[in-house]
Formats: structure tokens, C-alpha cells, sequence
């Protein structure tokens, strides 16, 4: 990096003697770092866009005549490792592709993304780019479905593919938020693909009538897209993700499950390189003998269940295809809507006789 700058989103201050929170706003958005000597804060004003790392060592040096030259170099790399610095000039880098609309339309987008992704870019729309050119297919579009459905769409996802065999019933109205009482009787893909371009016309948004009764039917839904976001109810859970995990694992591809039961939320999130979805369940099989997973689909449901649980799996899709997720995926983590101190986070590693993933 040449000429570092922290990024406006992740500005520095100082709320105590010894602590610096970078991230700004009263609880701070990235991270607090002890700075008893004001080494920290000293190097982060510095890093404005105008310094080389030479300098940024010279400046340290000049501020705190005590610290030894190679304890200022090795401060400065670790700030800039830390993905809170830029190199100046990244953040007002538009690639050919950005047209007034799309930079209109996905400005937020952008925002959120340099907030999150630490990670150094080829300009402030690399994620956005990413989004772009994927495509995802989803497994039902019915109360988990039809909110993460809306929210790929919105962001930008530039292919998605609903599936699902039902028609659009008065008690989906509740919770489903593609559908409106004119829609009543119609097959539900085709009505949410519908709608999602109507969110957003520069998408491709196709649909089938398909029932998912065996994992080859599964596994033949898969080819040409990049992550599957699994979000019906039918088969049961074991079974459905069951096959899920089993075909993403053939296919080498990333994929997430949501739903609810009552208040409880969760969500699966796996992919190539980490513990599938069979071997997790296998391991808290044998810690907790006897216990069920919740079943994941049943009448028990409001809008606020469904939404947060699409808007959950949407969001890990999108983690899938950025690169934006810091944990490595294997992992169900969800909430409890009426106990909040109630957080789920399951997490177990591969198992040797996996033929999908152990090791």
C-alpha cells in the first residue's frame, strides 16, 4: 500500500486514556484497540492519504522520539493489516461497469460493504461486481423464501431461479411478502418472479413448478448456479438438508437453509472446505442422545418470523458469494424471538468417515 488512508467508515477516536475505537458512533462499528502510549492514534491521524509507510514510520518516530524504528514499522503494518486502511484514491474508483443508475440503485450497497469487507479492493464496487455475475437458485418461495427472495433481488444478485411446486393460498398472506389476495391460486414461483422484477428490472429472475421429492431431483437443480439458498419446508428438515448436503458437497457448492418454528429462528451456512450439514448433526446427535431438531416449517409463524429468517439466509448468501463472511462456514446459528438472550450458534468439525468432507 502506497499511500494509506483510513477509510471514513472506520474513523478513529479516542473515548478513554489508554482506547482508541475505530468505527465512530457511540458503540463503535469495527473494533477498540489499547493505545496507552497514543502510538495508535498518532499513526491512524497520520494515515491520510498523503504519507508512504516510510513517512508514517518518520512521523511516529518524530511524535514519540522514544519508540524504536522498528517498533513504529511493525505498528503500521499491523494497522494496515487490519482492513480498516485504504489506499488512497480506492474509494472514488468506478469500474466500466458502474452506470449512473447502478450507482444510484446500490450506493447503500456500497456503504454497507466498505463498513464490513476488510479485506483490500480493486475499487469500492468489488463486491457489488460479485453480486453482479452470480447466480443463486432458491428452494421455495414461501415464508422464509419469499423474504429472502425480495432482499437477493434488491441487492443486486444478477441471476436468481425460484422453485416451488405450490399456489398461493389466503393463509400465506400473513407472511409471505411476494403475494397479494389477487394472487390467490396462482402457482407461487411464478408470481414471486414476478415481483422481483418488478424490484429490479436490470436482473435475470426465472421460475419452475418443480417438486424436490428425492436428492437427485435436488442435485439436478444445481448446475450453472453458484449457491443454493434452501428455504422450503417439505420434506422435513433432516431430509431436505440432508439432501442438500450431500448434492452441494458432489457439486462443490456453497449453500445456506432457513426457517422457523414459532419464535425460533435458524440457519445453516455451508460450503466446500468446511463441516457439512450431516456431520454437524451427527455430533450433537451423540452430545445430546435423544434430543430432535426443531422442526423448521410448522403453523406457528408471523410475518416477523419469516422475515427475519429470510433476511437471515439472504444475507448469508451474500456472504457466500463476496466473500464478505469471516467464519468459516458448518454452522447453524439463530435467535429466539421471545427470549433474546436466547442466540444459537451449533458448530462441529468434519467427522473421518464423512465421504463429503472428513479429513
Amino acid at each position: 500500500m502506497e499511500l494509506p488512508r483510513v477509510k471514513h467508515e472506520h474513523r478513529a477516536s479516542r473515548i478513554a486514556d489508554r482506547t482508541v475505537r475505530i468505527g465512530g458512533g457511540v458503540y463503535g462499528i469495527a473494533a477498540e484497540i489499547e493505545d496507552p502510549h497514543g502510538w495508535v492514534s498518532t499513526a491512524l491521524d497520520l494515515m491520510d492519504g498523503t504519507r508512504t509507510q516510510a513517512e508514517l514510520v518518520n512521523g511516529l518516530r518524530s511524535a514519540f522520539p522514544a519508540l524504536p524504528e522498528a517498533g513504529a514499522a511493525r505498528l503500521v503494518r499491523e494497522l494496515l493489516a487490519t482492513g480498516y486502511v485504504e489506499e488512497a484514491g480506492v474509494s472514488g474508483t468506478e469500474p466500466d461497469w458502474i452506470s449512473p443508475a447502478d450507482r444510484d440503485r446500490y450506493q447503500r450497497n456500497q456503504a454497507f460493504f466498505r463498513h464490513a469487507d476488510l479485506r483490500p479492493q480493486p475499487s469500492a464496487w468489488e463486491d457489488q461486481r460479485r453480486l453482479r455475475e452470480a447466480a443463486v437458485v432458491v428452494l421455495g418461495v414461501g415464508g422464509t423464501g419469499s423474504h429472502a427472495a425480495w432482499a437477493l433481488a434488491a441487492a443486486g444478485v444478477g441471476r436468481i431461479h425460484l422453485i416451488d411446486h405450490d399456489r398461493v393460498e389466503a393463509s400465506n398472506l400473513t407472511r409471505q411478502a411476494l403475494y397479494t389476495e389477487a394472487d390467490i391460486g396462482r402457482p407461487k414461483a411464478e408470481t414471486a418472479a414476478e415481483r422481483l422484477r418488478a424490484v429490479n428490472s436490470s436482473i435475470s429472475v426465472t421460475s419452475a413448478m418443480t417438486s424436490v421429492d428425492n436428492e437427485a431431483a435436488l442435485a439436478g437443480l444445481l448446475a450453472g448456479f453458484d449457491v443454493l439458498a434452501l428455504c422450503a419446508d417439505e420434506p422435513l428438515r433432516d431430509t431436505l438438508w440432508g439432501w442438500a448436503s450431500s448434492a452441494c458437497a458432489q457439486a462443490a457448492m456453497p449453500w445456506v437453509g432457513g426457517g422457523y418454528n414459532g419464535p425460533l429462528i435458524t440457519i445453516g451456512t455451508f460450503a466446500p472446505g468446511g463441516p457439512c450439514f450431516r456431520c454437524l448433526t451427527r455430533t450433537e446427535e451423540e452430545l445430546l442422545p435423544g434430543q430432535q431438531p426443531p422442526y423448521l416449517g410448522g403453523a406457528g409463524a408471523i410475518a416477523p418470523s419469516a422475515g427475519i429468517s429470510g433476511q437471515l439466509v439472504a444475507y448469508e448468501v451474500i456472504g457466500q458469494i463476496t466473500g464478505l463472511t469471516r467464519s468459516t462456514p458448518g454452522y447453524v446459528r439463530g435467535i429466539n424471538l421471545v427470549a433474546p438472550e436466547h442466540l444459537v450458534l451449533v458448530r462441529h468439525g468434519s467427522r473421518r468417515e464423512c465421504e463429503a468432507c472428513g479429513v
